[in-house]
């Protein structure tokens, strides 16, 4: 395998951290953030325009750039050194790649371009709580669970006919309604695209499955909340009895080609069965898994190069605090810590099933070192308008919506079958950290 990067990926790393080196100072990421929409507009269209980053991993037939995950994936690790507030989460790893596996044609022809373009950008509306539940990296994503159980909470779907509000038959829907309440949605205050997780059947047969609503759908209510991270706007929607078209055929069959490790292929199934949607999230979750891993190393990377400059640049006792042993101590370990968290990175985007992994040692490596960063800037350090803060407030706010990372690496080694029990063993009651083998019958009858 060769390791290397291209030509194209180099330059198109160099020219985004050009760009972003001059668009997104501190200051100017804290104003942008500060906006209505969340992220600065006019930098998001630049962006869109001259790199095609909403479009980097859609395929070529619908308008992107046609390139993989990787490529990404080190997209976003130089939005993630920059702390860019921007739809490119929400819209390019969450929403365009369910859009890819489980729309019908005519779904990705009409919404896949404009998504690339950066024209328009959408929103995965599942309950921030639950998302890295929904996405299967902190557990199963099983029916209902995360989603409110198709009882209460969450949102519910209502199969209508196009002439009454008498419900339609369960095969051939002519139309849906959504009624319920998500919070903590990625850019959902302001997404020209909402693709909402919702219940349908009712109790008995409830199935999870996903309904595209516009943002100009009557009875639709949002509104942008107060977040840990400033950099990763979230919002409240409310459906009241919303018009929403099923992600996917109307019989309830999608385009059949869901997505594996990556974003646009493999062997998945359409929306109408309950467990092609689950199977198209657990894969986006992989991937975005990765994504996230790389963006919290850029973070992190960041954060040590600016520790270590003011460091060097500050004095104390008549020479730089960086000079001093027991601060070149703190700082090596961690430069460790990073480059181990970019070697995981980016070996998961080479394989995503790694993802989730490669993200809990990111998400550490960032929140231990923004918060040595805090602590050696000294005083300075603690006041909340230091650049610092921000890069701590993005680790903190992402364990909370992907992690926390003892459960990225729980479930990853339980889905991995780490801790399965040796088959014909039993616990000695003794020594219960020693397994004893059990005798077989032709064993027992030899003793």
């Amino acid at each position: 395998m060769d390791a290397a990067f291209t030509a194209e990926q180099d330059e198109m790393r160099r020219t985004l951290r050009e760009i972003l080196g001059k668009r997104c100072g501190p200051d100017e990421v804290k104003a942008a953030a500060r906006t209505a929409a969340g992220h600065d507009r006019e930098l998001w269209q630049q962006l869109a325009r001259q790199l095609g980053l909403p479009g980097i991993a859609v395929a070529e037939e619908y308008g992107g750039v046609g390139c993989t995950p990787a490529d990404l994936a080190l997209a976003c690790e130089e939005t993630g050194r920059a702390l860019l507030p921007s739809p490119l989460l929400a819209t390019a790893v969450l929403a365009a790649p369910l859009i890819t596996a489980l729309g019908t044609a005519a779904q990705r022809a009409a919404l896949l371009p404009a998504l690339a373009s950066g024209e328009l950008s959408a929103a995965l509306a599942v309950p921030g709580p639950a998302l890295a539940t929904a996405l299967a990296l902190t557990g199963d994503n099983t029916p209902g669970e995360w989603a409110g159980g198709g009882r209460a909470g969450g949102v519910q779907a209502r199969a209508v006919s196009s002439t009454s509000t008498a419900t339609a038959t369960a095969t051939a829907p002519e139309g849906w309604r959504l009624y319920g309440e998500v919070a903590q949605v990625l850019d959902g205050h302001s997404a020209g695209l909402l693709l909402v997780a919702a219940h349908t059947g009712g109790f008995a047969r409830s199935r999870t499955l996903l309904f595209l609503v516009r943002e100009d759908a009557p009875g639709l209510v949002r509104s942008r909340q107060t977040t840990l991270d400033e950099t990763r706007p979230q919002g409240r929607i409310q459906l009241r009895d919303v018009p929403a078209e099923l992600l996917g055929g109307a019989d309830g069959t999608g385009n059949g080609n869901g997505i594996g490790t990556g974003i646009g292929t493999g062997n998945g199934t359409g929306n109408g069965a309950d467990g092609g949607v689950l199977s198209a999230l657990a894969a986006t979750g992989r991937t975005a898994a990765t994504v996230l891993a790389a963006e919290a190393v850029g973070a992190a990377d960041q954060a040590l190069a600016r520790t270590v400059d003011y460091v060097r640049r500050r004095e104390q006792f008549g020479r730089a605090v960086g000079s001093f042993q027991a601060v070149k101590h703190r700082l090596a370990d961690l430069y460790v810590r990073v480059q181990a968290a970019r070697s995981a990175a980016y070996y998961a985007a080479w394989d995503p099933e790694q993802g989730p992994l490669a993200l809990a040692q990111a998400l550490e490596a960032l929140r231990v070192t923004a918060g040595e960063g805090i602590q050696l800037h000294g005083g300075i350090g603690f006041t909340w308008e230091h650049e610092a803060h921000l890069y701590f407030k993005r680790a903190a706010a992402d364990e909370l919506l992907f992690g926390p990372v003892h459960r990225l690496r729980a479930h990853a080694a339980h889905s991995s079958g780490l801790f399965a029990p040796p088959d014909r063993t039993t616990t000695d009651s003794t020594h219960p950290t020693h397994p004893t083998t059990t005798p077989t019958e032709p064993e027992k009858a030899a003793v």
